[in-house]
């Protein structure tokens, strides 16, 4: 055990009364404890939240310095805290650093964007502006895959509105928030960021907590459900960011070997583990043994190994349940058919690798293009009529995002138009930016993030009427 990890309340460092194990999933073995919060810990976070939340929604300036000095510890400690990620969540080094930078970069885009009030009417009647107003104390409860990351998508829109947090990360990544934690204790007035961590019970009482006016939650359509449902009750405000699969449709004029690295890289981004990663690929049959093949040299190439190890690309899946899940998906695809281009299977030794995996003769139907892999495993389906493969594309309860690839960009776009889905790409996919609103249409989601439609999402309209008769 490398460094003793403490929760954050109140801006003071807290332990709890147990602790779990964080396992390294490069060897399977638990390599750091986190603490175990406790219901009465819970309350404590949220009791210091709102306790903080009068102040901080007063001052507009002092928010907006405390977001740009919140950036520049992601740029100035980000291997440190990169290497943190590695242990955790499993993905190279590199990748983990850039989550880092990339967290600075979001923390910095908020903090300049403007929240400018609207002046509706202004004569001799009356004044009216509508402006946008904080809620309180915001619940956030966030995910392995990115775990610094996507906190920050919900920690930066909420504090720059004027809001105060509890943040609950992943028991399977909770050291990187809490980590963020203590690097923003000395930037943050007490009780403005609060970071408890532990079990799904606590993500429950965090949900049910008379306290938080918002919950943001990005994960499984499940949780997502009973998320809000734990919600209702209360009436509190949701945004919910539950996860695709994203189909990529690719056109009868398009080059295989042009697309392939992208392509592959857009399905297999952190390891398959990205909510909005290509998890189908749907090819005409003109071109469609030469698609596979593309793809399945670019598997065969791909460095899987330890995430410090010099030139790797891939690491482990990050937990055992995803593990297996993704091994089973795999398996029952080849048991009923299809053929590995590529892998098939998992890699010999200890942790949790798999070998990236390009499955063809596959179709609608089977499991792996059904449901959501989030994993290295990709399917490649035939198809002979794009209407076609526009409704097999549309005819799933996800709605998150998807991609359209050819040739003529003017016909990609009409045919990337017809997706059902928040985020269709032409020629490109996993395009993302701060500036850009991330959510999804039917089951993936409630509400969006980023862009000045994510920082909406975390006020709330008031009018204010002035009479001048």
């Amino acid at each position: 055990m490398s460094e003793n990890y403490s929760m954050t309340i109140g801006g003071e460092a807290v332990r709890a009364p147990g602790t779990f194990g964080v396992v390294d999933p490069a060897t399977g073995e638990v390599a750091e404890q986190a603490p175990d919060a406790s219901r009465e810990q819970l309350d404590a976070a949220m009791a210091a939240a709102q306790a903080a939340y009068p102040a901080w929604r007063r001052d507009e300036a002092a928010r907006r310095k405390a977001l740009l000095a919140a950036a520049d510890i992601m740029f100035t400690r980000s291997e440190e805290i990169g290497r943190i990620i590695t242990l955790e969540q499993g993905k190279p080094l590199a990748d983990a650093t850039m989550e880092v930078v990339g967290a600075g970069v979001w923390l910095k885009y908020f903090a300049d964007l403007e929240l400018p009030a609207e002046v509706i009417q202004d004569d001799a009647n009356a004044r009216v502006e509508v402006v946008r107003r904080p809620m309180g104390v915001v619940a956030a409860i966030t995910p392995w895959n990115f775990p610094l990351l996507l906190a920050i998508w919900k920690l930066a829109p909420a504090l720059l509105a004027g809001n105060t947090m509890v943040l609950k990360p992943s028991p399977f990544t909770p050291l990187s928030s809490l980590k963020l934690g203590e690097v923003l204790r000395d930037v943050l007035p007490p009780g403005v960021l609060n970071v408890v961590t532990g079990g799904d019970e606590l993500g429950a009482w965090m949900t049910s907590h008379d306290v938080p006016r918002k919950i943001s939650f990005t994960g499984s359509v499940a949780t997502g459900k009973r998320v809000a449902a734990a919600a209702a009750p209360d009436l509190k405000r949701v945004t919910l960011e539950l996860g695709g699969n994203d189909p990529a449709i690719l056109l009868d004029d398009v080059d295989p070997a042009a697309v392939a690295a992208r392509l592959f890289g857009a399905a297999f981004q952190n390891n398959g583990q990205v909510c909005s990663a290509v998890k189908r690929v749907y090819a005409p049959a003109s071109v469609y043994d030469d698609v596979v093949e593309a793809l399945a040299e670019q598997a065969r190439a791909a460095k899987v190994g330890e995430g410090t190890r010099e030139g790797v690309q891939y690491g482990p899946i990050n937990n055992e349940p995803q593990y297996e899940r993704v091994g089973e998906l795999v398996a029952e695809a080849l048991a009923g058919g299809a053929r590995a281009a590529a892998g098939g299977g998992p890699i010999d030794g200890p942790g949790y690798f798999f070998q990236p995996t390009i499955l063809a003769d596959v179709e609608d139907g089977a499991r792996i293009v059904d449901e959501e892999q989030f994993g290295p495993a990709l399917p490649v389906i035939r198809y002979t009529d794009l209407d076609e493969a526009l409704a097999r594309a549309n005819g799933t309860h996800f709605g998150l995002s998807g991609s359209v690839w050819g040739a003529d960009a003017d016909r990609a776009a009409e045919v990337a138009a017809e997706l059902e889905c928040g985020t269709a790409w032409v020629n490109t996919h996993l395009a993302l930016a701060p500036h850009q609103p991330f959510g999804g249409f039917k089951w993936s989601g409630v509400g969006v993030e980023n862009g000045p439609w994510g920082l909406y999402g975390f006020t709330e309209l008031q009018v204010i009427h002035r009479s001048k008769a």
